[in-house]
């Protein structure tokens, strides 16, 4: 299933559940006060004060994170596209007859780290996108030390082979920044702190003679879309929210290669 489908089904079950749970809270808000119209309910100030202070304490949490995570993956992107720049440049220190070879294999290269992200959603032609250009990174090196070598000189080996190595370690850095999310602990906090809140909303509205509809609706709505903002934001490649402008980067980089 398409991970945008499956998360936009997710955030749909949970406004059903916060709905029919605000539902319930208000049932059972009134049936206590059917049978004890009498009892005096400010203590329960108390108890939804702390559910509701955890859940803003949680949502502001993930979403900060979410923010720094979204960040720091952009400016990996801009760090890749300077990285493949430079060494680009820096083929011009190798003999002139092994250039070509090695250009072409980092036109493909670019080309193959460009795919890797540009084709998500689809997470399998990625990961062949990835293979590919994790295939490419063994040729370049190799050819490229091979070459350095062959001048007999200082400047290509000093010059070149870092500017690669830099290249190539900022692909392991951003597969790694991609994979860093909230524990799993996190984010089931944030929805059982959301439904245990529909509860008491739907608790605290019992009593009145007349049902807000806006008000049982608006509370499981602004919740479901807080929850569906922070997921967006912590996977920028798949949703609403996306890191697609900073690829323009390398794009530009690899059309400095025609």
């Amino acid at each position: 299933m398409n991970p945008t489908l499956a998360a936009l089904l997710i955030i749909a079950a949970l406004f059903a559940a916060m709905h029919a749970l605000q539902e319930w809270g208000r049932r059972l808000g009134e049936r206590d006060r059917r049978l004890d119209p009498g009892n005096d309910r400010s203590g329960q100030g108390a108890t939804e004060g702390a559910v509701f202070g955890l859940l803003s304490l949680f949502l502001a949490f993930t979403f900060s994170g979410a923010g720094a995570r979204f960040d720091a993956r952009r400016q990996l992107i801009v760090e890749e596209a300077n990285d493949i720049g430079t060494a680009w440049l820096r083929i011009d220190l190798l003999p002139a007859g092994r250039q070509p070879e090695i250009r072409d294999l980092f036109r493909r290269y670019t080309d193959a780290r460009l795919d890797t992200y540009r084709l998500l959603p689809d997470v399998q032609a990625a990961k062949a996108a990835r293979a590919r250009s994790q295939a490419l990174q063994q040729q370049i090196w190799s050819k490229s030390v091979t070459a350095a070598r062959a001048t007999g000189q200082a400047p290509p080996s000093m010059l070149l082979l870092p500017a690669l190595n830099d290249m190539l370690d900022i692909t392991t850095t951003r597969t790694a920044a991609a994979s860093f999310h909230p524990p799993v602990v996190i984010m089931s906090m944030v929805v059982i702190l959301a439904l245990l809140g529909s509860i008491f909303a739907g608790y605290g509205a019992a009593g009145r003679k007349s049902r807000n509809g806006i008000h049982i609706l608006g509370f499981a709505a602004v919740m479901t879309i807080a929850i569906y903002v922070i997921v967006d934001y912590e996977y920028p490649r798949f949703g609403l929210i996306r890191v697609d402008a900073s690829d323009q980067l390398l794009v530009d980089v690899r059309r400095s290669m025609n």
